[in-house]
């Protein structure tokens, strides 16, 4: 009797462990899973779980280290050797746009230099304008008329470019190549930097043939305080197409070549005679 109670109170019991084995197996079945995956499974639980936690602490780290890595990130931006390059970068460009940088375009300006200090006493004053024009005028025989236009551009020269007419206005030789630096490199300055030229041709054309001659040249180069030879030197570079003569045109414009051009193989660097070494 025991044995039969015992049995129909255990029929309950293992129809649910029946019910609980065939849901399991109908879940098995849909899932396609067998006995042998559910260990799989597990383990692969275990490995997803594993995962999750190495995940989480990558990110974390990750997060920790770009707070970390932008301060040093600012501090190579802002340091003095990247500034410093930047800044040597911009300005070999400036310089490379800009004209008057070179050794040889200085070398003009410290003979122009030489050549307009008419007293030779190292700086460029008003009087050595002045002086100059007298030189010019007498030289080419002009008439009072000619002679004032010639004396008023030249007074308009000096008070466009250097200020005041006084006996205290000196220009030195390295004022003489900062302001010329920033004429060449002025648009409008550069296209006045040869208004003075015209009147030095119609001085140096004393015939009035229109054009100058060697003997012509070689006055021109004696107002300068140059020797003849040093104009016959000069004479045969700037004269290109060698016909003797050289004419309005292309004086003006071996003149103002001569500012702005910083060829060493244009002929416009005799211009104003042989170049000073230093």
């Amino acid at each position: 009797m025991s044995f039969a109670l015992l049995r129909s109170h255990s029929r309950p019991a293992l129809a649910v462990i029946e019910r609980q084995v065939r849901a399991l197996s109908s879940t098995l079945t849909i899932t396609d899973f067998s006995a042998t995956n559910t260990t799989k499974t597990v383990d692969g639980k275990k490995n997803y779980l594993q995962h999750c936690n190495k995940t989480f602490v990558s990110t974390s780290v990750r997060k920790y280290s770009k707070k970390t890595a932008a301060p040093e990130r600012a501090y190579n931006s802002d340091s003095d050797s990247d500034s410093d390059d930047e800044r040597d970068t911009t300005r070999r460009q400036r310089q490379r746009k800009e004209r008057g940088n070179s050794e040889f375009w200085r070398r003009k300006m410290r003979t122009l230099h030489g050549v307009l200090d008419v007293n030779k006493d190292g700086v460029i004053s008003y009087d050595d304008f002045m002086l100059l024009t007298e030189k010019f005028a007498s030289l080419g025989h002009l008439d009072m008329k000619a002679k004032n236009e010639f004396r008023d551009i030249m007074r308009t020269t000096w008070e466009q470019q250097w200020g005041e007419i006084t006996p205290y206005n000196l220009v030195t030789v390295e004022q003489y190549l900062t302001e010329m630096h920033h004429v060449v490199n002025d648009k409008d300055l550069k296209k006045k930097v040869h208004r003075f030229l015209p009147y030095l041709y119609k001085a140096v054309d004393k015939d009035r043939s229109g054009s100058i001659s060697l003997l012509e040249f070689k006055l021109f180069f004696r107002c300068l305080g140059l020797t003849e030879e040093n104009a016959a030197v000069s004479f045969a570079v700037i004269d290109k197409n060698g016909d003797g003569q050289i004419t309005l045109d292309e004086f003006v414009k071996l003149g103002k070549d001569f500012f702005v051009s910083e060829k060493e193989a244009h002929v416009s660097r005799m211009f104003w005679g042989p170049l000073v070494e230093h």
